[in-house]
């Protein structure tokens, strides 16, 4: 497919430009003005429109909390013990969730789903794109990050079972990271002989990739010392991080930037429904930002319904952002976020054709997406 004529803005350059765009099995293959359509090479006219990425959610419940269902189709929290590092996400993420075709009409793509906040561990988040029938299909990166959470949900949740304080989340964190480690290292030490492995443990088997530095910790984090919580443990036990919502960051930005972790922010279009939200405001993604911090802005669908994921970054360019920086925060960052910026997150040769044809501003409320493409397919048109 030949896509001629837009004014692209690829999510590399600050600047935008006017481009043609060819795709060729599920890639973009050609980025340039002027370019010859092949013999029979399908045409896609987007005069008059902008060309984006396909938007990217860092961190989502979507297709594990059916849409309109409620409670009994939740499958995102698992509430029979606080540590569960075991759950994958892929298990119960369901492709016929309806928010998903509302999702990508509005131009996102690619989300990274899992577990919700109620266990100081919940399992591993996958990277998924927004089409197909069945979740092998849709996958990127079936183990993106593992979860952890700090603060009241695993205290909330977990209160009756001897988790009431945040020394206790802590410490839960830590006890599991000690004897993961402890099963790493003589699994390490065995070798190749079996007769010297440990017992098998699949708690600590989905702990290793997180003591490997194959994936990070995600970690739930709102107020500003559960944020350095999260930070002290991760440095305790050499691991990657990423800090999830993040809402008091504006709070301590020194602390984040020597710190140096990506953060991802939101979500900030809802109330203060719990006491460590209070400070909760939309300046935050523009204020890390501009510190030089990697800022996603993140939904936590349904909390925001998936599909206003370019709504929250028009209203933190509202609240101060720089629009650019902005625009990165739902595309590039989120892809480098959960590990798969080789793929998606911005329109440059090699990488996946997941394209959206807007006829203005995607993160201006007022803007028509016109068409969608996921690896080079039109998967939504509005008339184009």
């Amino acid at each position: 497919m030949l896509i001629r004529n837009g004014t692209i803005y690829d999510a590399v350059h600050r600047d935008p430009y006017r481009a043609d765009i060819r795709t060729a099995d599920g890639k973009i293959a050609e980025i340039g003005p002027g370019l010859t359509p092949a013999d029979g090479e399908e045409i896609l006219e987007a005069e008059g429109l902008r060309v984006y990425p396909g938007l990217v959610d860092a961190h989502s419940h979507i297709g594990l909390d059916d849409y309109g269902i409620g409670q009994p189709g939740q499958d995102y929290n698992e509430y029979n013990d606080p540590v569960t590092p075991q759950l994958r996400a892929v298990d119960s993420f369901y492709p016929g969730d309806l928010a998903i075709p509302q999702a990508l009409a509005a131009g996102v793509t690619t989300v990274c789903a899992g577990p919700g906040s109620s266990n100081v561990l919940g399992g591993t988040f996958l990277a998924v794109k927004l089409f197909g029938n069945c979740v092998d299909d849709m996958v990127i990166r079936q183990a993106a990050a593992m979860k952890c959470a700090f603060g009241e949900n695993p205290k909330r949740c977990y209160a009756s079972k001897g988790v009431a304080a945040r020394m206790t989340v802590a410490a839960k964190l830590r006890e599991t990271l000690f004897k993961a480690r402890e099963y790493m290292q003589k699994l390490d030490a065995a070798g190749d002989d079996p007769s010297k492995r440990p017992g098998f443990d699949m708690k600590y088997e989905a702990m290793l990739p997180v003591l490997r530095g194959e994936i990070p910790l995600k970690a739930h984090a709102h107020r500003s010392d559960d944020i350095c919580t999260a930070i002290r443990i991760a440095k305790e036990f050499g691991v990657k991080l990423t800090i999830e919502h993040c809402t008091e960051g504006h709070l301590i930005v020194d602390e984040l930037v020597r710190a140096g972790y990506p953060v991802a922010v939101g979500p900030s279009l809802s109330s203060a429904s719990k006491s460590e939200l209070l400070y909760k405001t939309f300046e935050t993604p523009g204020i890390l930002a501009k510190a030089g911090l990697e800022v996603s802005i993140i939904t936590d669908a349904p909390v925001i319904p998936q599909e206003y994921l370019p709504l929250c970054a028009g209203l933190a360019v509202k609240a101060g952002m720089d629009p650019f920086d902005a625009l990165r925060a739902i595309t590039i960052n989120p892809a480098k976020h959960i590990g798969i910026e080789d793929r998606v997150g911005s329109l440059e040769v090699g990488k996946d054709a997941d394209l959206v044809l807007a006829e203005g501003d995607i993160m201006d409320s007022a803007t028509r997406v016109k068409a969608v493409l996921t690896d080079g397919v039109v998967r939504v048109s509005a008339g184009i």
